[in-house]
């Protein structure tokens, strides 16, 4: 049996496609998505806007720590990078994310699954390099 997990989606929206894509390379069945709107003013300091998007996921501090999470981070670097660092304050480690890259024999833009990335993961081994 698959282990449920909860996409936590702050992108755009995910296919039916992608979702498979998901399942099949993470061996979890995605149980719900959590759509989060992430538009943000590039007048006001990022950090200062996260709450909203966080509040909108509508999940209470236990289950940001508990539940089995992925998350579809924003395109927008900047945005991307203080939203994980606000995560892994939330959470106490870094989430499992998603990558998704165009496909390249599409005449419109259509993204599949690149990886599945456990950052945790990529912590830790980084940290065997110290």
């Amino acid at each position: 049996m698959r282990e449920p997990v909860i996409a936590i989606n702050f992108s755009h929206p995910l296919t039916p496609e992608q979702c498979a894509q998901i399942e099949s390379k993470s061996g979890a069945s995605i149980e719900r998505i959590i759509d989060v709107p992430t538009q943000f003013d590039d007048g006001e300091p990022f950090g200062d806007q996260l709450p909203y998007p966080i509040a909108h996921a509508g999940l209470t501090a236990e289950e940001w720590q508990t539940l089995p999470l992925i998350v579809n981070p924003p395109s927008y670097s900047p945005i991307t990078a203080v939203l994980l660092a606000y995560l892994h304050g939330l959470m106490g480690h870094f989430p499992t994310v998603i990558r998704l890259r165009p496909r390249a024999d599409s005449l419109v833009p259509r993204y599949d699954l690149a990886e599945v990335i456990s950052l945790d993961c990529v912590r830790h081994e980084a940290r065997r390099g110290r």
